[in-house]
């Protein structure tokens, strides 16, 4: 075995990643605290053709330093907005046809394994706070809570790999 260098990768420029077509998923950070987390998933969300990130509340925005660090690049070709209240991203996505997900530890919630992931579908996956996760208001808006499994002492991921875990399955689902 040999390593691809990076020439053979066959990397889409970000012109054509911004011509290409995405898979109908939108991400939606809700107070995500760590500029580390917002860049990762930027990143995340390039590698799999998210059509965009709403980023919510006390989460920051581009161009930011710190972004940048672990986006790579991927805050200037995935498309993003700004929203003050989380609400207001979810009530837009819901008058879009969006099926809201947030990504939560909750009563009744499906197991990530357990979800079906249906084509010509437009999902909105919510990922919440590092601490305190996604708001029960916007668990309340939810149309349904996906939860991953987990069978060590934690129960708790961190958001960007919590994204990671979720993007490849619906990624992965969808078949692209």
């Amino acid at each position: 075995m040999r390593k691809l260098k990076n020439n053979e990768l066959g990397r889409k420029t970000a012109e054509e990643f911004k011509k290409s077509v995405k898979i109908p998923i939108t991400v939606v950070l809700d107070n995500i605290r760590s500029m580390n987390n917002i860049g990762s998933v930027f990143r995340t969300s390039d590698a799999f053709l998210i059509e965009k990130i709403l980023l919510c509340g006390i989460t920051a925005k581009p161009p930011h330093n710190d972004i940048r660090k672990t986006a790579l690049g991927a805050s200037e070709t995935v498309d993003w907005k700004y929203y003050e209240k989380t609400e207001d991203a979810v009530n837009e996505l819901k008058k879009k046809n969006y099926i809201i997900l947030s990504i939560e530890q909750a009563e009744n919630s499906i197991m990530l394994q357990n979800f079906t992931v249906e084509k010509n579908t437009k999902y909105a996956l919510i990922f919440g706070n590092e601490v305190k996760g996604v708001q029960q208001k916007i668990v309340d808006m939810s149309d349904y809570c996906i939860e991953i499994p987990q069978e060590g002492t934690k129960h708790s991921l961190n958001i960007s790999v919590s994204a990671g875990i979720v993007l490849w399955n619906f990624f992965k689902n969808l078949n692209y």
